[in-house]
């Protein structure tokens, strides 16, 4: 009797150091639904083997999936929940929390659904449905951002929302750093946030992705969203310049790094579109100069940085033809200047006296 019951133990001992020794993901059963046998568990070493709390969820999450099969997504939404709430250690409560979410979704209760996402992800790290989770956000910011109206209780429509979408868009970049979502997020921060009618705030998200995820395929457009963003906050030659600066860097980096790509001649004509507001912002202060103050040395100084800015242009003729009134009108100046000459002297006449 004593031996039997000590080699028992000593099973169960090497057992369980085996299942310690196990990695998590073989522990873990995956969930699966069938309208024959309802939820179960398979494909891990413990399947089948469910403790108390799981075999009193497990009713209530075959009632919520026969609700939601008929249609009813409002009590199915509810045991769900209450899955989730009443039994938060059971193998069923991170795959309830799913689908109330999911449910939430699909009536357009995006704030509440997206919340509902984000506790899976945060409770349950190791839920199977990490990704998919992603995605259902993806999928929900990009409906707010487009400016899809919620519905409250499911069914009374509310209002617009779009900066709740970037909100999301950068809840995600944050949740999953690493996955493919997040410069996908990052793009549509920007986007949102040109609706809404915020360039710096885009220009700060488009700068984020191109630092962040250089090798995305998304960075060309990243680039060019730059370039397009600040050329886009130029309002003219007679402005502050620092915008058209910034654009020109971004479309030259682009060229740089892109040569092959299909947005080339897009890229060309705005980078020539900029570059001709630079070099007329130049000329415009050297008239400045030259024509209202007659400081003909800086008027040359902004007259050759518009020739040097964009050599081969029209705008970079009219540098020249300035220079050129310079040098003639700095001459004329000159010549007005000089102290006039003195007079020549001439000599007395002789006096010649008659006596009579």
């Amino acid at each position: 009797m004593f031996t039997s019951l000590v080699r028992a133990l000593s099973t169960f001992a090497i057992f369980g150091l085996a299942l310690a020794m196990l990695p998590t993901a073989d522990l873990r059963a995956d969930l699966v639904w069938t309208p024959q046998s309802g939820w179960k568990s398979e494909g891990g070493v413990l399947a089948g083997v469910l403790p108390e709390p799981d075999r009193n969820a497990l009713d209530s999450m075959n009632k919520a999936r026969a609700d939601e099969e008929r249609g009813n997504r409002s009590a199915a939404m509810s045991r769900y929940e209450g899955v989730a709430k009443k039994y938060p250690n059971s193998v069923y409560a991170s795959e309830a929390l799913f689908r109330a979410a999911h449910i939430r979704y699909l009536r357009r209760q995006y704030v509440k659904a997206f919340d509902s996402f984000q506790d899976v992800v945060s409770k349950y790290p190791n839920s199977p449905h990490f990704n998919q989770i992603i995605g259902e956000q993806y999928r929900l910011a990009n409906d707010l951002l487009d400016g899809k109206r919620p519905r409250y209780f499911g069914w009374i429509p509310g209002f617009k929302n779009r900066s709740k979408g970037i909100e999301f868009f950068e809840k995600i970049v944050e949740t999953a750093p690493h996955s493919e979502y997040a410069p996908l997020s990052l793009m549509n921060v920007a986007r949102g946030h040109q609706k809404l009618g915020q360039p710096d705030e885009a220009i700060d998200a488009l700068d984020r992705m191109i630092n962040d995820y250089q090798q995305s395929l998304l960075a060309p457009d990243a680039y060019l969203k730059l370039a397009q963003t600040h050329a886009s906050l130029v309002q003219g030659p007679a402005y502050d310049q620092a915008s058209t600066q910034q654009a020109i860097t971004y479309y030259q980096d682009f060229l740089i790094l892109f040569p092959a790509d299909s947005h080339v001649p897009e890229v060309s004509t705005g980078l020539a579109g900029v570059r001709k507001t630079f070099a007329e912002s130049k000329i415009t202060i050297g008239d400045f100069y030259f024509y209202k103050r007659d400081n003909f040395k800086a008027a040359r100084v902004l007259y050759n940085e518009a020739i040097t800015s964009y050599p081969d242009s029209a705008v970079a003729e009219v540098a020249r033809q300035r220079l050129a009134a310079v040098e003639k009108t700095e001459t004329k100046a000159k010549a007005a200047a000089l102290p006039p000459a003195p007079p020549i002297p001439r000599p007395k006449p002789k006096r010649s006296f008659w006596l009579f």
